[in-house]
């Protein structure tokens, strides 16, 4: 949860306003942009290997998870299905499953208030970013092209990202003003 010399990735009390769910909403959106279905099933594979709470469902009915090939084959007026993680006890990640190009998941911000939740969230995120070697980026709640902080793949840690105006760039790495970029 700590990068070198016990500091952590970030601090509560320097990045606390966007962890405020009144002003980014309190389900900010996440994601790995970029990405295959190899992708997603070494996301499921780290889901798995790493011991975390998990439930796979489709439809409301839970079931055992499946390859990512069978889960992103399915036909496109289904249902999309959801792979909710528990990273700590407290903690709730939803994985939704809506194209192989771009990993999507939901935290709720009341869930990481304070260092420690903190550090727990930097290191989940820390954890997805390593396993497949790509930028795991938060927006706020409905604004997925103006990522505010995220896993930076190049310094192996979570970073706050440059404020930008809403809509200014697509979050994709390459870009001068986004992780990996």
């Amino acid at each position: 949860m700590y990068r070198s010399h016990g500091t952590p990735d970030l601090v509560w009390d320097e990045v606390k306003e966007k962890f405020d769910p009144d002003s980014m909403g309190a389900l900010p959106d996440l994601h790995v942009p970029d990405t295959t279905a190899d992708d997603w099933q070494a996301l499921l594979d780290l889901v798995v290997e790493s011991g975390w709470q998990h439930e796979y469902s489709e439809g409301g009915t839970t079931l055992a998870v499946p390859s990512a090939a069978h889960v992103l084959a399915r036909p496109h007026d289904a249902e999309c299905p959801q792979l909710r993680v528990r990273p700590t006890q407290d903690m709730l990640a939803i994985f939704r499953f809506h194209a192989d190009e771009e990993i999507d998941f939901d935290m709720d911000l009341r869930e990481i208030q304070g260092q420690d939740r903190l550090d727990a969230f930097c290191g989940f995120l820390r954890s997805i970013g390593r396993h497949l070697g790509k930028p795991v980026l938060m927006c706020p709640e409905g604004v997925d092209d103006s990522p505010v902080l995220g896993f930076d793949p190049t310094l192996g840690r979570v970073v706050v990202l440059p404020d930008r105006a809403v809509g200014s760039g697509g979050g994709a790495p390459g870009q001068a003003d986004t992780v990996g970029g």
